[in-house]
């Protein structure tokens, strides 16, 4: 399969070029035997292309093969993390000063880019799944309500799959959103494996964002902003908004050979990885699919009356899951991992006698007052207080602890009594939060 990219940057870099210009190694060694591959670690000097260029270039060229395999019109290169990406996609999408109907579980970084463009967000909710502790999925029903309670949203921006491997119903929704005049983005952040596993349903969404280097062998920040019915020309300027000015080449040409890998052995081991996510999920207690719960397939999120107890049990034995709450350990598995790895965390789980039903969690209140707006509350004055004692304050940042991971307090609402009882109740009395601090009399 080609590589475009990187095979041109290996081509350059075995000519031994005398390098007066960026990076400062020049192609040479690290110190200390740094493992980085400095010898295609070049920058835009006329033959490397540009990121941001609107010349036709070996980096557009491995772009398009990741735009072919999702199925989209247009691919741009991140190497800032999906956070590049909602920030690029809402200021595409939505513009500055508009309105966005947002899931209330949002990445931190869409509440930023709400402040950064100045967005009016009207929140889209999720059910409440009580027997697995977790939010569900966004509803087509929900975001149709929001569209039509405010014909002025003419972006949606939902994120699928959630950090606990659920599903929202992209093209239902994405129907939705196009019947309303309004367009759909998708924080995939956490799905870059799903169409090699025969997944389509990202097609549908006018932008999609994902990180590579979430599930797929791929260096940190690696990431793709995707786009239908809009030109890569217009992905570079958002992408330039918001990137360095320096990309750097070594993780984009790892973008170019993660996706080379996964069209053949990748995507092979991929599937037997689903295959033995699905016997873990019948021989321990775990989040698994049901009538309306569409799953990751390769997510294994464990049930535990104590997950924070078995994440730290599995971490002494030198096994590092995702994350953990009250009752769940989530495990991120890839096609990097097989038999032998999963055998040991078998052996693990064993050991621990910690997995079981997920306890009781209530779920959390509706939202509270909002006082500010987003961009009010990321520019104004802020302190850190217990949270016990922050009740009439006004919050500087989201409260979004876990479960079930969707903000409690988002920034600039008033944080009330009833928000800090539910949190109370789930273990979170005794954090701290930010609030925004008193004007000066």
């Amino acid at each position: 399969m080609p590589t475009p990219l990187y095979d041109s940057l290996r081509g350059l870099a075995a000519q031994a070029p005398l390098r007066l210009d960026m990076p400062g190694h020049h192609g040479g060694p690290l110190p200390g035997g740094f493992p980085w591959p400095s010898e295609i670690d070049f920058t835009e000097n006329g033959r490397t292309g540009d990121l941001y260029g609107g010349e036709p270039d070996d980096i557009q060229a491995a772009e398009g093969l990741w735009a072919d395999r999702f199925g989209f019109d247009s691919c741009l290169f991140l190497t800032g993390g999906s956070t590049q990406g909602i920030h690029a996609g809402l200021a595409l999408l939505a513009g500055e000063g508009g309105s966005v109907a947002l899931d209330r579980g949002s990445h931190r970084s869409a509440y930023h880019a709400l402040a950064l463009l100045g967005l009016t967000p009207y929140f889209l909710s999720r059910p409440w799944l009580a027997e697995e502790g977790v939010a569900g999925p966004i509803s087509p029903e929900e975001v149709a309500r929001t569209l039509e309670e405010h014909p002025e949203i003419k972006t949606v921006c939902i994120t699928s799959p959630t950090y606990y491997g659920v599903l929202s119903d992209v093209p239902a929704i994405a129907g939705v959103c196009h019947t309303h005049g309004a367009k759909l983005m998708v924080d995939g952040a956490h799905g870059a494996h799903l169409p090699f596993l025969g997944y389509t349903g990202y097609q549908a969404a006018d932008v999609m964002v994902t990180s590579a280097h979430k599930t797929l062998p791929a260096p940190g920040q690696t990431a793709l902003l995707l786009a239908n019915g809009t030109g890569l020309s217009a992905l570079q300027r958002w992408g330039s908004v918001y990137g360095t000015s320096s990309p750097s080449y070594v993780l984009m040409s790892a973008l170019d050979t993660a996706r080379d890998y996964m069209e053949g052995e990748g995507t092979a081991r991929y599937l037997e990885t689903v295959r033995l996510a699905d016997a873990l999920r019948r021989r321990w207690p775990a989040l698994a699919p049901r009538d309306g719960l569409a799953l990751d397939p390769a997510r294994l999120v464990l049930l535990s009356p104590g997950g924070f107890a078995l994440a730290d049990t599995l971490r002494q034995r030198g096994i590092y899951p995702e994350m953990a709450d009250a009752g769940h350990v989530v495990c991120i598995l890839t096609c990097a991992g097989g038999p032998s790895e999963m055998e040991r965390l078998e052996r693990a789980l064993a050991d621990a006698g910690l997995t079981g039903p997920c306890p009781s969690m209530p779920p959390p209140p509706e939202p509270p007052e909002a006082v500010l707006t987003s961009r009010q509350a990321l520019f104004a004055p802020r302190e850190r207080v217990l949270l016990s004692q922050s009740a009439g304050r006004i919050s500087a940042g989201q409260i979004a602890p876990y479960p079930p991971g969707v903000p409690v307090i988002a920034p600039g609402e008033r944080i009330e009594k009833k928000h800090l009882a539910y949190l109370r109740e789930i273990g979170y009395n005794e954090a701290y939060c930010d609030v925004i601090r008193p004007r000066e009399e």
